[in-house]
């Protein structure tokens, strides 16, 4: 069984056990029960319901393994060529851990 949640405005398939790395949370801390409650699709063994925009009734409970985990980084580079224009920056996106416990349609 596994369905398909809105966290932070991206989707995400779910299933119980698996680990996901979304947007930083703001108000999460380690350990916390965190629950979403907006679920787009149902598979149970082949019976698929989908939502209407959400599926009622269902949500995804899970606990913040880490509150604030950095991704790799990431290089930008502009560069014009014979301008003398370089423009170098780097960036890493802040992520949490989530550790799914329980999925309930």
């Amino acid at each position: 069984m596994y369905v398909i949640v809105e966290i932070n405005g991206q989707q995400f398939k779910a299933e119980e056990g698996k680990k996901l790395f979304v947007h930083h949370i703001k108000d999460a801390e380690a350990q916390q029960t965190v629950e979403f409650e907006k679920v787009l699709l149902v598979d149970n063994n082949g019976s698929v319901t989908v939502g209407a925009p959400t599926v009622d009734g269902a949500k995804v409970v899970a606990e913040v393994v880490s509150p604030l985990v950095k991704g790799d980084k990431v290089f930008v580079f502009h560069k014009r060529r014979r301008k003398g224009y370089r423009k170098f920056n780097g960036h890493r996106q802040q992520f949490t851990e989530l550790t799914i416990k329980q999925v309930i349609a």
